[in-house]
């Protein structure tokens, strides 16, 4: 028969014991929630990422309904002389798909306090907007395109169409781009 554990094996397991939690505490249990939080990171920024390609690609989607529409010369930053009904409502439905995009764009990407990484790919988003914004019936077309839209982005969009509206035009159209 096995002889019971003496005052002392027992004051040592239950200081091994003690010990071990304090490592575990002191140890252990920073290093969980530091494996945790950059899980967590890593998981955000690749939500980020997703979100980025999904709206990259709804853009892709819509310049190829420009392409499928050349008789109405989107890519030019004139306006479009001499359009029929048909041509003019396609353009505006056409315009309306892009202040959509832009807006759902603005809403999931733009923050005031953004890091570089993501400052890079809103100024991307950006520069869309102010090339469709250098297209006069675009820009003489804002007021309505914008009405009912988030308040921030349409603030946003009509201060960029502003600035364009002032600048030199350059050589011309977009079309060549």
């Amino acid at each position: 028969m096995a002889a019971a554990p003496s005052v002392a094996e027992t004051a040592m397991s239950v200081q091994t014991w003690e010990l071990l939690s304090y490592i575990v505490t002191v140890v252990a249990l920073p290093f969980a929630i530091t494996v945790f939080l950059f899980e967590q990171r890593k998981e955000r920024e690749n939500e980020e990422e997703a979100t980025w390609q999904q709206i990259s690609d709804a853009y892709i989607d819509f310049l190829e309904v420009v392409l499928a529409n050349p008789d109405l010369r989107l890519r030019s930053q004139r306006a479009t002389p001499d359009l029929s009904d048909e041509q003019r409502e396609r353009m505006w439905v056409i315009f309306d798909m892009l202040i959509s995009l832009f807006e759902r764009a603005y809403l999931l990407v733009y923050d005031e306090r953004m890091d570089a990484k993501k400052r890079r790919r809103w100024h991307s988003w950006e520069d869309y907007m102010r090339e469709w914004s250098r297209r006069e019936d675009f820009r003489a077309r804002l007021p309505e395109l914008l009405r009912g839209e988030d308040p921030g982005f349409a603030d946003y969009l009509i201060r960029l169409a502003a600035e364009e509206a002032r600048r030199p035009a350059a050589n011309g159209d977009a079309a060549a781009t």
